[in-house]
């Protein structure tokens, strides 16, 4: 199996996340209930998620953008314009 490190990096980053989110939902209690997690914790949780994110769109970035997208969403549209019958000034 010969992956790109790049692939293999965002492999890693996506189950960091998945994991980091699970501990999230695990962990979920009701406003009047106290957290089983420090708030200190829940604030390291937070920042890991953020860097992820940061760089996954760096490497989506290196890599051409391969994030999930609507199927009618409209990607890069190039729109040509047929400027014959507009006036020029002078």
């Amino acid at each position: 199996m010969s992956e790109e490190p790049s692939s293999v990096e965002l492999h890693i980053l996506r189950a960091m996340r998945r994991t980091l989110t699970n501990v999230a939902k695990d962990t979920y209690t009701p406003a009047d209930m106290r957290h089983p997690l420090s708030t200190e914790t829940i604030n390291d949780i937070r920042e890991c998620l953020a860097l992820i994110s940061a760089r996954e769109h760096e490497l989506g970035g290196m890599a051409g953008d391969d994030r999930p997208h609507f199927t009618d969403e409209v990607r890069d549209a190039v729109v040509q314009l047929d400027t014959r019958h507009l006036k020029k000034k002078d």
